[in-house]
């Protein structure tokens, strides 16, 4: 299998470069038109991270050491997702096709007893409904380390090999482009779990993308096309859907920054912000003058949330950092900066992070390791 994949590695290359663009045209046709920003940011990241797995494949393949198992082990990470979106969606157009020409109905009867379901939910019920599932994303990554970190420890007596040890990521990148043969030293410098992180939000990426544009195009179904019915409002089913902003930010922010600052983020944009709208529903009092949909009290209590989350992951100086930088996010988005949160949060963090360690050699320092 290794042999085959490396005999046909340019078809395997064209197929990757052929996919990623037809990803990046749909997702401007699909886009709502006055979405502008949103669109300029989702598109610019995606763009980012697609040329850059295609660029490091290509340089992965000039070193032979990586031919045994690596690039093979790489392709198959990449290709399989987008194997299986495109397979889901064709059975799933196939069973939905088949069942409203056999017994004339479509499953807009089921939409609408869980819309009128919806109807009768406070409006804390439903934020916390919205924003549940990225809070469970955040607890299942965290218990998957805890576990893997500690059974590392216990028979290596380090975290060595989980956890990177050099986490200046830009220089990391730069080195690649710059040191002829660097390729293989800084692909295993990286550690395992980062490739974990990654590769998880890829896929959940392409799944919430292809979920949006089947909800979009009328012709195709996607098994997920439900959720929309419960998320959005009427305004909301125009644009895409705030689970993909999610899901594209977090995979900019696992790609770029190791894994302890990527669950500092993380818990930014699920825990953090499910607080703050919480909190604003149900003590706020003081709303934001150019955005009343916000209060100071949800903002100010994601802020404190924020700083124990970061705390936690990347130590008191960088959780300062953090928090600022959330409250900052928090307050000017959607008004008067119509730009996601979910998108600003995690690639915004995360641009702070790299530049600020690069040009000022400012680290961090994990405490949840001691409690191991």
């Amino acid at each position: 299998m290794i042999k085959i994949a490396m005999e046909y590695f340019y078809f395997w290359f064209i197929s990757l470069f052929l996919s990623y663009m037809v990803i990046l045209f749909n997702y401007i046709y699909f886009s709502f038109k006055k979405d502008t920003l949103n669109n300029i940011i989702g598109f610019g990241t995606l763009f980012f991270i697609f040329i850059h797995i295609l660029l490091f494949i290509f340089i992965m393949n000039h070193d032979p050491y990586l031919h045994r198992a690596i690039i093979p082990l790489w392709l198959l990470s990449l290709g399989i997702p987008l194997v299986v979106v495109v397979f889901l969606t064709l059975v799933s157009t196939i069973i939905v096709h088949l069942y409203k020409k056999m017994l004339k109905k479509d499953f807009s009867s089921i939409s609408e007893k869980l819309e009128l379901k919806q109807k009768s939910w406070s409006r804390s019920k439903k934020d916390t409904f919205r924003k549940l599932n990225h809070v469970l994303i955040f607890i299942g990554l965290f218990i998957v380390w805890y576990i893997g970190l500690y059974i590392v420890k216990f028979y290596t007596g380090s975290s060595s090999g989980m956890i990177p040890e050099e986490n200046n990521m830009l220089l990391l990148y730069l080195r690649i482009f710059n040191e002829q043969d660097s390729i293989f030293e800084v692909l295993f410098a990286l550690g395992w779990f980062y490739y974990l992180l990654f590769f998880f939000f890829y896929t959940l990426c392409l799944i919430m993308i292809v979920n949006e544009f089947t909800r979009k195009s009328k012709l195709f179904s996607f098994p997920f096309n439900i959720f929309p019915k419960l998320y959005f409002n009427i305004e909301e089913t125009e644009s895409y859907g705030t689970y993909l902003y999610f899901a594209i930010g977090q995979m900019f922010a696992a790609f770029i920054c190791p894994p302890m600052v990527f669950f500092a983020i993380l818990g930014l944009s699920s825990i953090s912000d499910l607080i703050t709208s919480q909190v604003g529903i149900r003590f706020g009092k003081h709303y934001i003058f150019w955005n009343n949909e916000k209060t100071w009290e949800g903002s100010l209590g994601g802020t404190i949330i924020s700083f124990g989350i970061c705390f936690c992951f990347v130590g008191i100086y960088w959780s300062l950092i953090f928090a600022f930088a959330f409250l900052i996010f928090d307050v000017f988005t959607n008004k008067p900066i119509k730009l996601s949160d979910n998108l600003l949060i995690p690639i915004g963090c995360a641009l702070i992070y790299i530049f600020i360690r690069f040009f000022f050699n400012f680290s961090f320092y994990t405490i949840i390791l001691e409690w191991i």
